[in-house]
């Protein structure tokens, strides 16, 4: 098995709700890493171009860089930004654009992993649904 990551640095604010009470508003320099696998290599001993997903990933957070995400969809619809849900809605993101990255690609590439740390010491690792 074969694994490739990126890893991107965003800034951005959001208040959670925790037990029916709404923290105040308070930013992050959230780090994230997208991890994909495979079980092959391509003809040019690639899993994927890592600008591929890069560009990927960088489309994804464009609208939360510098944002409140609790004004940012899917949060603005009332999901709480939390680490967790923003790690999730990152993953599927990854999950929907996948398909046109993986034109040429060996077979059986998937997303492993999103890694998202909100604070030092901090993290949050999602294993989407339906890994092998």
């Amino acid at each position: 098995m074969f694994q490739i990551s990126v890893e991107r640095e965003f800034c951005a604010a959001h208040a959670l709700r925790i037990r029916q009470t709404r923290e105040a508003t308070h930013g992050h320099n959230f780090k994230l890493v997208v991890t994909l696998e495979g079980p092959a290599l391509d003809a040019d001993g690639l899993l994927l171009d890592f600008h591929a997903l890069e560009t990927l990933v960088d489309h994804i957070i464009a609208p939360m860089r510098n944002g409140n995400l609790n004004e940012i969809p899917p949060f603005s619809g009332g999901l709480n930004p939390s680490a967790e849900e923003i790690a999730r809605h990152i993953a599927n993101r990854v999950r929907s654009g996948l398909p046109g990255l993986l034109v040429g690609a060996p077979a059986g590439v998937r997303l492993a992993s999103v890694r998202l740390t909100e604070a030092p010491g901090c993290a949050v690792l999602y294993l989407p649904d339906g890994r092998d």
